[in-house]
């Protein structure tokens, strides 16, 4: 190179690292802009916590203080312009899951989620909840409170979606805001009723059972056999298809919105607290999802005040307290749901049989529109019974057309004046006169109040079928033989008012005695609700701390007697060095599903590979389709360890006759085989929290990945596990992990000596909003079991650091 180039490219260095550094500044610049643009964009989706905006239809000013949870404390001259704020602070942190729910119930999913929601949508366009919501809406009162307050709410929320920000899951989705009707609040009020069911699971495949292998094996299902009708008994048959009760659970766990599953809940006499007043506890068992079920709002009013928890487009509170008393619920489980055999006229389809000659099925066109694909359109039969169950679940293969006759649309809906009346009532007589008035779902609706009243009412309206007619299979439709004979006076309903034992609980088990017999229902085993019982039973000193403690409890006395039967039926000269280790393990356990525990890994494990070979060589493809029948399935399990003898402990696929020892045995080293494949070979290192996990998925996540871990709350491990007080709930599987779906959706506790320091807890957060600093801030808290303060206190309150002011427009 020579000297003139060498000088030419020493003097270019300086001008090549300033074009460098001007391109590097540039750059920054242009990072900086989209950070800051990134940021301004995000805070357009902020919920308003602070400052003033203009709100129409209100007499005078509101002043709601968000607390540091940020519950909105409402505080208004009257309720209208109460329930119109509260319309807005909702929607302002739930829309998006306003709009999830309000669409479930009309088949309007597909609209926004494409064609694989197709079978959702037509499933429950066919149930009749939008027939039934147009009834119950032309026959209100419109100038009762319940409308009028119900009114006020939904402008509030149509202020919003006109005045505040767009939720991203609308803007993602390419979702138009639609205003919200009071038809939308009573399609939630028919979802909620709806997922509170469980026939739609046990009665067809009871019902095979029945027709499949008969009488005894049904009747060790712990199913009573009432009638002894003929049934093909000349071989087994290894399969079931119980193809309804299948394609149904194909379609709650499409649902983008969870189901309502159990609950706890008890209250505590002032006889047996410490300070002489009322303690009231409920918690709540429904789906986990984010944003959490419940939102929490304080109204407070001259003539008003109560601190509530709304289901998303439901004005008034399912759950409740304030200064004077408590309410809160648990499902009752009664079986208000019954499906028929119809029977076509062979000379005209659109015919079937009564016992007065054939009549017409009414027909009902339903049309589901579909992101990025034409209509559908399909055609629903009703029946005197209800809808014909073949025209929403494609899956039936069988010729005979089944009715489901639902007690929420056959008989009248008085469901907003029970909500209304809940939150509303002004002494005990008023909560009693109003929980008459439920006629389904079927609820247990619990109270306390600050005058040392406690009561549980089983509300729902009760009816009685012939003698000795089981409604767990599926009925004769043609007869007239089958049908209600009776509907119960609520005094009937299973109930208690101050009972002379000075507690009351619910955990969903089987109510005592109505009239002189069981109530039929598809109640949940014994294990929560004895432990409740036991330890209500312990002391007579109770104080918050104590409840607070108690509703976080995971111990079960009833795993204790399983394992002594298991025990009893394995033979441990036979056993390797582990299984003798992992027997020990179990056998030393106090039944406490703790996360560092190593009992519940190896048990839960245990009980699915019992379950799998006592029962699915008979049930064939149906046996997951058992597994998920709940309370039936659960029920079961307790009842056939205590037997030596049953016609399921054979396993039909073999020659030999298998005998329960045979049957615990194998399924015991199959266990223990499989965990130490799963978690290695030391018994000691099996924790649970390794195995069992809690996530909170939002309706996007399942767009990928990145929505997950943008969207969800989660995953954490956590106390707890099936039908402990702190119910975990999970599905029993042989894989080893268990994704717990189900739990607790609030956990309150409230006591009326000190009711400013009552205590609660959400799941996640209050707000369903992402860029809210109150989406997720409770998570942790849950999980760990510590609580959060409830305010009533209003100079506490006034001192919240957020303070929004809608002006009167």
């Amino acid at each position: 190179m020579n000297e003139k180039n060498h000088v030419f490219l020493g003097e270019l260095k300086p001008i090549k690292m300033k074009l460098v550094k001007k391109i590097l500044k540039v750059v920054l610049v242009l990072i900086l802009l989209l950070v800051v643009g990134v940021w301004i964009y995000s805070w357009s989706f902020h919920p308003d916590y602070n400052g003033e905006l203009e709100l129409e239809n209100i007499s005078e000013d509101v002043t709601v203080y968000f607390d540091d949870i940020g519950v909105p404390h409402i505080n208004a001259q009257n309720q209208k312009d109460a329930y119109t704020a509260l319309g807005y602070v909702h929607a302002q942190d739930r829309l998006w899951q306003m709009e999830l729910i309000r669409r479930i119930a009309p088949g309007r999913l597909s609209e926004i989620f494409g064609a694989q929601l197709v079978e959702t949508d037509a499933f429950f366009k066919g149930l009749g909840i939008v027939e039934n919501a147009k009834e119950s809406i032309a026959k209100l009162d419109k100038n009762s409170m319940s409308f009028q307050l119900t009114m006020a709410y939904l402008d509030g929320i149509n202020q919003f979606i006109t005045n505040g920000s767009t939720p991203i899951e609308f803007e993602l989705l390419g979702i138009e805001k639609t205003k919200y009707t009071i038809e939308d609040v009573y399609h939630v009020k028919g979802y909620m009723a709806f997922s509170f069911a469980h026939a739609h699971k046990a009665d067809p495949l009871l019902t095979e059972i029945k027709e499949k292998l008969g009488d005894d094996y049904l009747a060790e299902l712990n199913i009573p056999i009432y009638e002894k009708t003929a049934t093909l008994r000349t071989e087994k048959n290894p399969i079931i298809k119980a193809e309804m009760a299948k394609a149904i659970d194909r379609i709650f766990t499409k649902l983008p919105s969870p189901p309502f599953i159990g609950s706890n809940s008890w209250v505590i006499g002032p006889e047996k607290t410490k300070n002489g007043k009322v303690l009231f506890a409920n918690d709540p068992h429904i789906g986990f999802a984010q944003p959490s079920v419940w939102y929490q709002s304080h109204i407070k009013t001259p003539d008003f005040e109560l601190y509530g928890y709304n289901i998303a487009l439901t004005p008034f509170a399912l759950l409740g307290h304030n200064r004077d008393y408590a309410y809160g619920l648990t499902m009752f489980e009664n079986d208000d749901l019954d499906f028929y055999y119809e029977e076509n006229n062979p000379d005209n389809p659109n015919e079937y049989k009564t016992p007065d000659g054939y009549e017409k099925y009414k027909q009902l066109e339903k049309t589901i529109k579909i992101k990025g694909a034409p209509d559908s359109t399909f055609t629903v039969k009703v029946s005197q019974h209800g809808p014909i169950m073949n025209d929403l679940v494609k899956q039936i293969t069988q010729e005979k057309p089944v009715a489901m006759q639902w007690m929420y649309t056959k008989l009248d809906n008085q469901i907003l004046d029970v909500a209304y009346g809940l939150s509303h009532a002004k002494n005990l007589a008023e909560f009693k006169s109003t929980a008459a008035k439920l006629h389904a779902p079927g609820l247990n609706i619990m109270y306390g109040d600050a005058k040392n009243n406690i009561a549980w009412f089983a509300s729902g309206q009760l009816y009685k079928y012939r003698d000795s007619l089981s409604t767990m299979l599926i009925l004769d439709g043609a007869s007239g033989k089958d049908e209600i004979k009776e509907y119960l006076d609520f005094e009937k309903n299973p109930q208690a008012i101050n009972p002379s034992w000075n507690y009351v609980y619910s955990a969903n088990n089987q109510t005592d005695s109505i009239d002189g017999y069981y109530y039929p229902g598809y109640y949940l085993p014994e294990d929560r609700g004895e432990r409740i019982r036991q330890l209500l039973q312990s002391k007579n000193d109770w104080t918050k701390e104590d409840v607070m403690k108690m509703i976080y409890d995971v111990t079960s006395n009833i795993v204790i007697d399983n394992i002594t039967q298991i025990a009893g039926s394995l033979d441990a000269s036979q056993m390797t060095e582990n299984e003798k280790i992992a027997l020990e393990k179990l056998q030393a356990w106090d039944g406490r599903y703790g996360k560092e525990q190593v009992a519940p890994t190896i048990y839960t494990h245990l009980i699915y590979n019992i379950m799998e070979g006592t029962f699915a060589d008979e049930m064939g493809d149906s046996f997951e389709n058992f597994m998920q029948t709940g309370g039936l399935m659960k029920k079961v399990i307790a009842v056939q360890l205590n037997r030596d003898k049953s016609v399921w402990w054979d396993n039909t696929t073999t020659d030999a006759k298998e005998t329960k020892k045979d049957i615990v045995g194998e399924a015991f080293h199959k266990s223990i085989t499989a965990l130490e494949a799963q978690l290695g070979g030391e018994v000691s290192a099996w924790n649970w929290e390794k195995v069992a996990s809690v996530e909170h998925g939002h309706a996007l996540a399942a767009g990928g990945s990145l929505m997950r871990s943008i969207f969800n709350v989660g995953p954490f491990v956590t106390n707890g596990g099936n039908e402990v007080i702190n119910n975990q709930l999970f599905q029993l599987n042989g894989t080893g992990t268990y994704n717990i779906v189900a739990g607790p959706s609030t956990r309150r506790v409230i006591d009326f000596s000190d009711i400013e320091n009552s205590m609660s807890i959400l799941p996640t957060g209050q707000s369903g909003n992402i860029f809210s600093d109150h989406y997720n801030d409770q998570a942790k808290k849950y999980v760990d079991g510590d609580f959060v303060k409830m305010m009533l206190n209003q100079k506490e309150i006034e001192s919240s650091k957020n303070k929004l002011i809608f002006r009167r427009k």
